[in-house]
């Protein structure tokens, strides 16, 4: 299937995009913002995880539509950067009525970056509430940086740098499908020692260097891989279409996303990460029924698997002593 234009999120209309990102800190936020409500919901499938209103994306639950997704580093303390998202919604008059109050629906996810070697000696107060409005005063369409960003800054994986990626995909119907993902997994992205992704097969125009799959990849390179058993770690994101969907379909989409994360990080879901992905419509464009949405399934599987495998391609060393090395350190 074709990307959109962009390859990245914003090709989805009725969104914006915006990092806030401290290299000092090793940490940053980056915020969803939609347009208008946005029907949502979401899956965790990781063994640790950390969040903020995600219940309420149950689809059994009153709640139907979100004013924006915000991705977080920072493990619990970065749960207040959704209340600077909040602070800038409600600023704005966004918010779910409540009588005559608007209460915004923000829901989060984080990472744990507090061992990336960045300076968390913050003081009292940590700096995520700040760092929340920032990413929501930087919010906006076309095209954004991945990697070594927003909420990828301080991202690692079992082996090299994690970071931010975003893929898209056009559906046989135009309706458009794209994730973005922070990743910050447990396991790996690369086989093996890498240079290759476990996401190749699903690569769309050399996203992340073209270099396909190994021509053999052996029981060393399928061995388990992942982080010392004392770190936590959560690849977290959301997946976003403009086709109307409802909130029990959209569960079963986020579903779907998480399938793309087992194809592209070997091993996923472990007790110690806290997997978590989002999922929106924006509602732009008609759905046909059941044909679209099992497409759009199958696509969330691809542009998951694909955004993965974008933010460790793209993301740089973070500038402290004994960073965790980039895949371009090594590997160009």
């Amino acid at each position: 299937m074709p990307h959109g234009h962009l390859n990245l999120l914003t090709d989805i209309d009725g969104l914006s995009v915006g990092h806030a990102t401290d290299l000092a800190l090793g940490s940053g936020v980056t915020v969803i913002l939609f347009d208008e409500p946005a029907t949502a919901s979401g899956t965790v499938l990781g063994g640790a995880p950390g969040g903020r209103d995600v219940t309420l994306l149950d689809p059994s639950m009153t709640v139907q539509q979100v004013d924006a997704f915000v991705l977080s580093g920072g493990s619990a303390f970065g749960l207040d950067a959704a209340g600077g998202v909040q602070s800038g919604l409600r600023a704005a008059g966004r918010g779910f009525a409540v009588g005559a109050v608007r209460v915004p629906i923000v829901p989060q996810a984080i990472l744990m970056d507090l061992l990336n070697g960045g300076n968390k000696d913050w003081g009292l107060h940590a700096p995520y509430r700040d760092l929340g409005y920032q990413a929501y005063e930087n919010a906006a369409k076309g095209a954004f940086q991945l990697g070594t960003v927003g909420a990828g800054t301080g991202a690692t994986t079992a082996n090299f740098k994690g970071g931010l990626g975003s893929a898209s995909a056009v559906s046989s119907s135009g309706h458009t499908i794209a994730a973005l993902v922070a990743v910050n997994a447990m396991g790996s992205a690369v086989i093996g020692d890498g240079p290759h992704f476990w996401a190749a097969p699903f690569e769309e125009d050399e996203e992340f260097g073209g270099l396909g799959q190994p021509v053999r990849v052996s029981a060393e390179d399928r061995a388990l891989n992942i982080k010392g058993l004392r770190l936590t770690a959560t690849t977290i994101g959301a997946v976003v279409t403009d086709c109307a969907l409802s909130k029990a379909e959209l569960h079963r989409l986020s579903i779907s996303a998480h399938d793309g994360l087992a194809r592209a990080v070997l091993p996923a879901h472990l007790p110690l990460d806290g997997d978590t992905i989002f999922s929106a419509s924006t509602g732009k464009r008609k759905s046909n029924g059941a044909a679209d949405l099992m497409e759009l399934c199958h696509l969330a599987t691809l542009v998951t698997a694909r955004a993965i495998a974008r933010g460790v391609y793209e993301a740089v060393a973070l500038p402290c002593p004994d960073a965790q090395p980039a895949w371009r350190d090594r590997w160009g």
